[in-house]
C-alpha cells in the first residue's frame, strides 16, 4: 500500500503548545489522503537558525525520515507529546527563499505516505567587529603549519561522525551563569583582515569558571588544539554536536557519556584567545548554528 501524500491549498497559521508558539502550516487533507501536520521551532527561520521539525500524523506509523538541505533529518517519537522530533540546520551562507522539506513516513500497515514542505529561510542581520590576536595565529611558523594541517584532519574525523539517535533531553541550557560577551554570526576582522565568521557564543567569564554541558551526550573529543585550545566535543545525536573552546582544565575524556548540565570542563584563555573567556559552538552535520537560539527552543 503507498500513499501518495501532494499540497492543496496552503494555509499558514500559528499553534500555540502551552506558552509558546511554534511556526506552522499544513496541506489541507484531500480525500484519501493522509494528513501529516508539520510544524517548527522557531516561528521565524533565518540562516544560521537550528530547527526543531515536529511532525503530527493522526496515523500510528513506524518511522519518519526526512530530506531537508541535502542532508538527512532523524526523527525519533516523543510518546508524551505524541510528534516525531527531528534536529536540523540553516547554515550561515544560505540565501533567503523557499527550501523544501522531504518526509517520508512508514504506517504501521506498510503503507507509505510522502510530503515536500515547503520551508521560507529570512536573511539574518549579523554585525562586523575587529580582533586583534598574537602574530602567531594570523601567520603561524613552518612547524605550526604542520600541527595545524594534523590537527584539521583530527577535527575532521570527529565533525565527520553522525548518531541518527536522539541522544539529547529536553531544553538545552547556557555553559555558565553569565552574558553573553560576542554574539554568533559576527564577522572577525583579525589584525585588520576578515578572516572568518564567528560560529559561536563568546561568555566574558575569568579563568576557572566551570562549564556544563549543553544538554546530554557522548564526548567525541577532550584534548588542547592549536587554534581552539583545550576542547571537548559532545555528540548530542542526530547530527548534533556542541564544541566548547579555550578551556583551562578538562574534567571528561574522550568516550565518556555527560548528563546535561554535568561540569565537563574549566573556562580559560587557552588557543587563539585574546583573553580568559568561553567560546562554545553548535554544529549539525557540517554547519555552524545559533546556540542562543538552540537554547531558546521548548524541547520536549
Amino acid at each position: 500500500m503507498r500513499v501518495k501524500l501532494t499540497l492543496g491549498s496552503l494555509g499558514s497559521f500559528a499553534c500555540v503548545f502551552s506558552i509558546f508558539v511554534i511556526g506552522a502550516s499544513a496541506s489541507s487533507p484531500t480525500k484519501g489522503t493522509v494528513p501529516l501536520l508539520v510544524q517548527w521551532q522557531p516561528s521565524r527561520l533565518m540562516n544560521g537558525s537550528p530547527i526543531l521539525f515536529e511532525i503530527n500524523s493522526p496515523r500510528h506509523l513506524k518511522s519518519i525520515s526526512g530530506r531537508w538541505m541535502d542532508r538527512d533529518v532523524f526523527f525519533s517519537f516523543d510518546p508524551q507529546q505524541k510528534l516525531w522530533l527531528g534536529i536540523a540546520g540553516v547554515s550561515l551562507e544560505t540565501h533567503p527563499g523557499k527550501y523544501s522539506l522531504a518526509l517520508t513516513a512508514h504506517t504501521s500497515d506498510n503503507g507509505e505516505i510522502s510530503l515536500n514542505r515547503p520551508v521560507y529561510i529570512a536573511k539574518g542581520k549579523y554585525r562586523h567587529i575587529a580582533v586583534s590576536v598574537a602574530k602567531q595565529f594570523t601567520e603561524p611558523s613552518a612547524d605550526q603549519v604542520v600541527e595545524i594541517k594534523q590537527e584539521r584532519t583530527l577535527k575532521e574525523g570527529v565533525f565527520s561522525h553522525l548518531n541518527p539517535e536522539q541522544e539529547w533531553q529536553g531544553n538545552f541550557v547556557p555553559p555558565v551563569s553569565a552574558p553573553i560577551s560576542d554574539v554568533f554570526g559576527t564577522a572577525r576582522v583579525f589584525n585588520g583582515e576578515t578572516q572568518s565568521m564567528h560560529q559561536g557564543l563568546d561568555y566574558g567569564v575569568p579563568s576557572g569558571t566551570p562549564v556544563k554541558a549543553l544538554n546530554r551526550g557522548n564526548v567525541l573529543l577532550a584534548r588542547p588544539l592549536f587554534f581552539e585550545g583545550n576542547c571537548v566535543v559532545i555528540d548530542h545525536g542526530q547530527g548534533l554536536l556542541s564544541l566548547y573552546m579555550h578551556l583551562s582544565e578538562l574534567e571528561v575524556k574522550e568516550g565518556d557519556q555527560v548528563t546535561k548540565g554535568q561540569e565537563i570542563a574549566l573556562s580559560g584563555g587557552t588557543g587563539r584567545a585574546t583573553g580568559p573567556h568561553l567560546h562554545v559552538a553548535v554544529r549539525w552535520q557540517g554547519i555552524y548554528v545559533n546556540p542562543a537560539t538552540l537554547m531558546n527552543l521548548r524541547l520536549p
